[in-house]
């Protein structure tokens, strides 16, 4: 059994946050302080895993990877947003070649999941639309649990949202890669 002064177990025994790394700045901090820390970061992991299990179920159900996920999530914003896709836009947002969109574009037709179409405004292009079946999966799963998410922060007060607005930013910024990483 861990001393819950020093380390932080999950249920398997696997350690995932020490209390006293060389590299955390503790002198400012009690006891308690270094403890909710400690149970901040508990949570965040906690969030972090079940984000991820819920983005493999995803992919699962419907069939996809990572980059195909990205490629319809974005082209699902994009229509609802009345903005037309090209293979380009793909491209960027996914952050692969021309060929690589080629062959995504080429696997989620095949699979009913998008639709070229003619451009509205340029005959020598392409857009890129997702299915209406594959619209209505992706709102009744993903869609569902955007709107759990959004329940969860609507339930706290103002106050409270503020404070996971500026921890989350700060971790945003503390998450930007720096030295070797950059």
């Amino acid at each position: 059994m861990p001393d819950p002064k020093r380390d932080v177990y999950d249920d398997a025994g696997m350690r995932y946050f020490s209390r006293d790394s060389d590299l955390v700045d503790r002198s400012d901090l009690t006891e308690a302080d270094i403890d909710q820390c400690v149970r901040v970061m508990e949570a965040l992991r906690g969030w972090q895993e079940a984000a991820r299990t819920l983005s493999e179920a995803s992919k699962k159900y419907m069939k996809l990877n990572e980059s195909d996920m990205r490629a319809i999530r974005m082209i699902i914003r994009a229509q609802q947003q009345g903005r037309v896709v090209t293979p380009k836009d793909i491209a960027r947002e996914v952050g692969i070649s021309s060929a690589s969109t080629t062959k995504l574009v080429d696997r989620l037709v095949a699979g009913g999941h998008l639709v070229r179409a003619q451009h509205p405004s340029d005959r020598r292009t392409v857009c890129i639309e997702v299915t209406e079946s594959t619209r209505i999966s992706a709102h009744e799963t993903i869609g569902r649990q955007h709107a759990r998410r959004f329940a969860a922060a609507a339930a706290m007060p103002p106050g409270d949202r503020e404070a996971v607005i500026r921890f989350l930013t700060a971790l945003t910024e503390a998450d930007e890669p720096q030295g070797e990483l950059a």
